[in-house]
């Protein structure tokens, strides 16, 4: 983190990942923890929604988000658009509340328990193993391919959900096995359409070719060096927390642009008896999605919850991204405050 030349800089309990920086057990126990942050809200938030789901009106215009996704995976019994297994829902709830609890121990487990830098283990020792330090090129690189491999298996997950259990198909209105179709000249060709995607084979497709590549790109980054010395010109200087925190950030703000757009036009994966009808997009103040029916007192659908969200959390990364990566290059945000101070000076001198 930048430090300003201060060496023994010190941070308050609320500055963030300020309180993990070079302490990569509590780094651990921040992810843990926050992975059972995740799974109680989606516990919690479907088990609100069943509570107020009423299969006599369309799904789509009950500003519902949980409930449809569930639904698109073929959980629940879903048949045009309405589900009618909804034991199956509270399984998937409670099981998501149970799992929210073991890691809350695990976290604090690594939190109390376990002390704060793992690399004070025994040479060797387990926990050594995960010890690591933002300056380390080959240890990050070995981490970033961990991630990879597990993005890899979440893929390979979806596509064998629904080759063997199958998703909901708008066009039929029912749960159907969906065989994924790898014809790497489509998948290219939808670099830039996308959004109108309306083949459930080629979203598997794109999935299965993301799950070789992402794949291909942990066992680069597990089982290889780096070639060379690791210098200035391949980033040696921006190497550390704020800068990984920065393209972090750059990913999330990507992907959640790109599913705010999805979202608001596509009916393929995201099929109006689920979440409405498709979205305007308006510009004010700022863009914002506006949905297209009319509801009753108000209401939204859960497409425009879904496009609105993700579009200012993805606006907001970016911002976070853009503060980090300048702090990580040494850009000095003081100075700002500095030239605003100046210009305040001489607009009172010139008074």
């Amino acid at each position: 983190m930048q430090t300003y030349g201060n060496p023994n800089v010190t941070y308050a309990w609320y500055a963030g990942n300020t309180g993990v920086t070079n302490r990569s057990g509590r780094f651990i126990a921040s992810h843990i923890g926050h992975t059972g942050l995740i799974c109680f809200g989606a516990g919690a938030n479907t088990l609100f929604e069943l509570a107020r789901y009423n299969p006599s009106l369309p799904m789509g215009e009950q500003g519902l988000v949980v409930l449809p996704h569930l639904a698109g995976l073929g959980i629940g019994g879903i048949e045009n658009g309405v589900i009618t297994e909804p034991y199956a829902l509270t399984v998937v709830a409670v099981l998501h509340l149970i799992f929210s609890a073991v890691y809350a121990g695990g976290a604090m487990l690594h939190s109390f328990r376990y002390k704060e830098k793992l690399e004070e283990y025994p040479q060797g020792s387990r926990p050594n193993k995960f010890a690591f330090d933002w300056t380390d090129p080959n240890r990050l690189t070995s981490i970033l391919g961990h991630h990879l491999c597990f993005l890899a298996l979440g893929c390979v997950q979806f596509v064998e959900w629904a080759k063997y259990h199958g998703i909901y198909d708008t066009a039929t209105g029912t749960v159907r096995k969906v065989e994924y179709n790898l014809d790497l000249g489509a998948i290219w060709a939808h670099q830039a359409d996308f959004l109108s995607i309306n083949s459930l084979e080629d979203v598997m497709g794109g999935h299965a070719f993301l799950a070789f590549f992402m794949a291909a790109g942990a066992a680069f980054h597990i089982f290889t060096s780096n070639f060379g010395e690791y210098t200035e010109f391949k980033g040696k200087g921006l190497l550390g927390a704020e800068w990984v925190l920065s393209t972090s950030l750059a990913g999330a703000a990507y992907t959640a642009f790109v599913a705010a757009f999805w979202c608001s036009t596509n009916t393929t994966i995201y099929p109006t008896e689920l979440y409405g009808e498709v979205l305007n997009l308006k510009l004010e103040i700022a863009p914002y999605f506006l949905d297209t029916a009319s509801l009753a007192e108000g209401a939204h659908t859960g497409r425009s919850w879904l496009a609105n969200f993700h579009y200012y959390v993805g606006f907001f990364y970016l911002q976070g991204h853009l503060w980090h990566g300048l702090r990580a290059m040494g850009f000095d945000f003081r100075r700002v405050g500095e030239i605003f101070n100046n210009l305040e000076s001489n607009k009172i001198s010139a008074g």
